[in-house]
């Protein structure tokens, strides 16, 4: 069974009279990667609080099985939540419990299985993420790249419909944050939930989602299949795939537009965009993505209503066989001195946390 779909529907909020953002309007696919993009400061964790109850905005509505968590009762958003994982920046791992104990927690919280229970689907997720064997390290002794693998496994004890990733590479050096896009490819793949990450990653926003929106100017510019924002030719867009300072952000704002088009001026010789990279793919020996079947007919339906660069980029995906052509075969990937999926291969940022190599990244 696929991921739940959520319906957002002109969601307003602020905080006293600092509007955050206004008129937010999208539809996160069931089963589907979603990336959401934005400059800093244009409230994307915002979203992601509003979107589990944290936050309540002041107008519009979240639907997910016929409820609106807007207008909802306690009781049933209470419920409602349950449905939610949420893998927050630093892993919000408890300091005094060791790994087991922060990733059962949401078990004996939430449920009354027996602990023989939850020793199996503690093992389970923990063999997902790459960690097992590490049940009794502390988040203290370990590095950030495995907090967030801990904080990601605690996120997928519920078996939750809608899984929320809020700047999963935080922290992260570029080697760290390939593995962990690759990671949440291959769960994606086991687990068909849906899936919404907050990024300012451009390598992540061009390799894993299956659409991706833009936060900018206090409202969302776009949400669509990942290629309508790759080849878009909008200056916010080219700035920020480009990691360019001329354009129309600033540093804590955005720019007056006398400014942005005198340095856009200055720049005709690199316009453009980076070169469109092909989606992951679900590491050997994992189930393909159901999504990718799901996603190329509802992309199909709609194409004649996107951009003509984008009906190109789409096309040429299908006729390559990428990840969203349906019908691509498993991409294989050489794992030094292990044939194992690199799914299963617990990764380490620092060889302190594993002195024996039992858990080394190639």
């Amino acid at each position: 069974m696929p991921g739940v779909e959520v319906k957002v529907e002109g969601l307003s909020k602020s905080f006293g009279r600092a509007n955050i953002w206004s008129d937010v309007t999208l539809t996160l696919p069931p089963g589907e990667v979603s990336v959401l993009l934005g400059p800093s400061g244009t409230g994307k964790s915002v979203f992601l609080k509003t979107l589990i109850g944290l936050l309540k905005p002041e107008r519009g509505s979240i639907v997910i099985h016929d409820t609106d968590l807007v207008k909802c009762s306690e009781t049933r958003l209470y419920e409602l939540r349950k449905l939610f994982g949420v893998l927050f920046q630093d892993g919000a791992l408890f300091g005094s419990m060791n790994l087991y104990d922060n990733i059962a927690f949401p078990l004996r919280e939430h449920t009354k299985f027996a602990e023989s229970r939850i020793r199996d689907i503690v093992a389970e997720k923990m063999e997902m993420v790459g960690l097992t064997g590490d049940e009794k390290k502390l988040p203290g002794e370990i590095s950030g790249g495995m907090r967030k693998r801990a904080g990601l496994a605690r996120a997928l004890v519920l078996d939750p419909e809608i899984i929320l990733f809020d700047e999963p590479d935080s922290g992260l050096d570029p080697v760290r944050t390939a593995y962990l896009n690759q990671l949440i490819i291959d769960l994606n793949a086991q687990t068909d939930a849906t899936f919404l990450i907050v990024t300012h990653d451009i390598n992540t926003a061009q390799t894993v989602p299956d659409n991706i929106g833009m936060l900018y100017r206090k409202h969302l510019a776009m949400f669509g299949p990942r290629e309508v924002l790759l080849t878009s030719e909008e200056p916010v867009v080219a700035q920020f795939l480009n990691g360019r300072r001329q354009g129309p952000i600033g540093m804590s704002e955005e720019k007056d537009t006398a400014q942005a088009q005198r340095e856009m001026a200055e720049i005709d010789d690199l316009a453009g965009l980076p070169p469109l990279k092909p989606q992951l793919e679900p590491t050997a020996g994992l189930p393909q993505r159901q999504a990718v079947r799901r996603r190329r007919e509802r992309v199909e339906a709609m194409m004649h209503t996107l951009p003509a660069a984008a009906q190109d980029a789409i096309r040429d995906s299908y006729a390559n066989g990428g990840a969203n052509s349906g019908d691509a075969p498993t991409q294989w990937m050489p794992v030094a001195n292990d044939d194992r999926p690199t799914a299963r291969l617990p990764l380490v940022d620092d060889p302190a946390d594993d002195p024996d190599g039992r858990h080394r990244a190639p």
